[in-house]
């Protein structure tokens, strides 16, 4: 399970599942509210990413290229986990049901639910 991640490092993360590799001035652009962290924040940030294997980089001439070794997927998926360990016993369900009462779910967000439960029954119905 990877390195638990920080607001300003997802922002960072965000930066570069949207385009990579790219250079740290670059990243600094990329990022929302771009004018409010340095270019030294991004590198200080970019180096943790690094030390945690979220991130990787080549050399460049004179400077590093960033990628994301970890996916946006993966990262959901390990929030997603960690966050139902921490609400409902790791239970799917419950964490689900807060999702849909607390911001309420669209007729598109039930049509891809039924469509995953459906695939789910379907892959469980193999083993």
């Amino acid at each position: 399970m990877p390195k638990p991640i920080s607001r300003a490092e997802f922002d960072v993360m965000e930066a570069l599942w949207r385009e990579s590799p790219l250079a740290a001035a670059d990243v600094a652009d990329a990022m929302p509210d771009s004018g409010s962290r340095s270019v030294k924040t991004v590198k200080t940030l970019l180096s943790r990413l690094v030390d945690k294997g979220a991130v990787a980089h080549d050399v460049d001439g004179r400077r590093y290229l960033y990628s994301p070794i970890l996916s946006r997927d993966e990262y959901a998926q390990t929030v997603t986990s960690q966050l139902a360990d921490q609400l409902s016993d790791g239970r799917a369900a419950p964490l689900v049901a807060h999702l849909a009462t607390g911001r309420g779910l669209s007729e598109e967000d039930i049509a891809e639910l039924e469509i995953l439960i459906a695939d789910l029954k379907r892959i469980e119905a193999k083993k």
